[in-house]
């Protein structure tokens, strides 16, 4: 089973207020750098295979400071960017609230197409797309993190959970938080969602005697005792 670890990115000047998009040069803040330098921490004793990145700088910023002293590489997959918002890149959110797409985007997102830009369907598609190429890439005993954007994130989560994209605004995706899923073979098993501690990967003899078979086919009765 492939393990994968989705981080967001850390704080920019920009995230809140303003839909940075793909705006490019847009780095970490200090609180960021911060946050990321925590995640490092946090993901320490995990065995990581390979680090993979959205282009953008706040992203390869925050995978860098998770591959620094692993003599890991960041390797950058255009399609783990950002969503294309088209015109409304660069725009206070306070301000897009008001375009008639901002219900659309928020209770019908399969349907949203943003001016200019990308749809949030089509950003689904070339994410999961990318998730279940690497996947295969590196086989099914890697565990490897993968570094992306609030929207990318939990549109790959709604697919993990078998959850129609129109169910994706009730995920959360915090700055520098960690989703975690594992890839066996019939479907995917969800381990963490938006989680902000110490990392902690059930290992192999834990899943068999509680948690997913060895194929990972089956979910526990009962739920499985946990890795505590």
């Amino acid at each position: 089973m492939t393990t994968l670890l989705l981080a967001r990115h850390g704080l920019t000047d920009l995230t809140g207020p303003i839909l940075a998009g793909r705006t490019p040069g847009v780095h970490l803040s200090d609180a960021g750098r911060a946050q990321a330098a925590a995640l490092a921490g946090r993901v320490a004793s995990v065995r990581l295979d390979a680090i993979v990145s959205s282009p953008l700088e706040r992203c390869v910023e925050t995978a860098e400071a998770v591959a620094g002293g692993r003599g890991l590489t960041v390797l950058t997959d255009e399609r783990l960017i950002e969503c294309d918002y088209g015109a409304w890149t660069g725009r206070a959110l306070k301000e897009l609230a008001r375009e008639p797409l901002w219900p659309v985007v928020q209770a019908h997102p399969s349907a949203a197409e943003f001016p200019g830009g990308e749809s949030l369907a089509a950003m689904q598609a070339r994410a999961v797309a990318a998730v279940r190429e690497w996947n295969r890439r590196l086989g099914e005993k890697a565990v490897y993190l993968a570094c992306s954007h609030g929207d990318v994130i939990k549109a790959i989560l709604a697919d993990a959970l078998g959850l129609h994209l129109d169910h994706f605004q009730r995920i959360t995706a915090d700055p520098a938080a960690l989703t975690v899923i594992r890839y066996a073979p019939l479907r995917p098993f969800v381990l963490r969602v938006n989680d902000m501690g110490e990392l902690r990967l059930p290992e192999d003899s834990e899943e068999k005697d509680g948690g997913e078979n060895s194929t990972g086919s089956d979910a526990a009765v009962g739920g499985g005792p946990g890795t505590t």
